[in-house]
């Protein structure tokens, strides 16, 4: 069983950075590659990072490429988003994602544990 809770969300201006982590609990997250989706009002949840088991490998949908950073630190269990270059599209409810598999995807269906999500507005 693994448990998520994101934090670093809130209100930021266009062009500004926000970090956002999700601490984990339960051991089978190291052994998985690790995601974070987003969902604006009235839009379905999207991909938006992952980062394979060990930080080796990490994938980007091409809305983020460039200005986001995905991370993640094992030994405390945490993985972390860097946002630059902030957009007044970026604003969603962000949420930290544990895949069942090693390799990172990018899939939602492969993502078996999540968080509650943390609020990112940015402001044109």
């Amino acid at each position: 069983q693994v448990q998520l809770v994101e934090s670093g969300g809130g209100l930021v201006q266009a062009g500004g950075s926000l970090t956002l982590s999700c601490a984990a609990s339960g051991r089978i997250f190291t052994y998985n590659a690790m995601a974070w989706f987003r969902q604006a009002p009235g839009k379905e949840r999207e991909f938006v990072a992952s980062v394979n088991w060990n930080g080796g490998s990490t994938y980007y949908a091409d809305s983020v490429k460039g200005r986001f950073i995905i991370s993640r630190d094992n030994a405390k269990k945490m993985g972390n988003l860097q946002m630059n270059s902030l957009k007044p599209e970026d604003t969603a409810v962000y949420y930290c994602a544990s895949s069942k598999y090693a390799s990172t995807t990018y899939i939602r269906d492969e993502y078996i544990y999540w968080g509650q999500g943390t609020q990112v507005t940015v402001s044109s």
